[in-house]
């Protein structure tokens, strides 16, 4: 059985890019497509939303990277805390039983 080809994500301004430079002069959608390894067709849908929703086009759909680092260093923190205890815990009944 063969593997389901993994889709790939583009970022918007891979996409703003690839639109830009078939608007150039003497530049066809099909030659910046076969440049940057997409299709058609996925072409012609970037296309579209940008012509119906503007500047709303390709909002990004998770967090930013800074938000993004700062949550984990958050978290990172919370499970160092815990591990602390944990060690200090470990410790304490290790004495007691003794």
């Amino acid at each position: 059985m063969k593997k389901p080809k993994p889709y790939k994500r583009y970022s918007a301004e891979f996409k703003k890019e690839a639109i830009r430079r078939a608007n150039e002069e003497g530049t066809t959608d099909q030659a910046v497509c076969d440049e940057l390894g997409i299709s058609t067709r996925q072409f012609r849908r970037w296309r579209d939303e940008i012509e119906v929703l503007g500047k709303d086009a390709f909002p990004s759909k998770g967090q930013t990277r800074n938000e993004e680092i700062t949550q984990l260093k958050r978290e990172l923190a919370k499970v160092k805390k815990e591990r602390d205890f944990l060690k200090e815990a470990a410790a304490y009944f290790a004495k007691e039983s003794k």
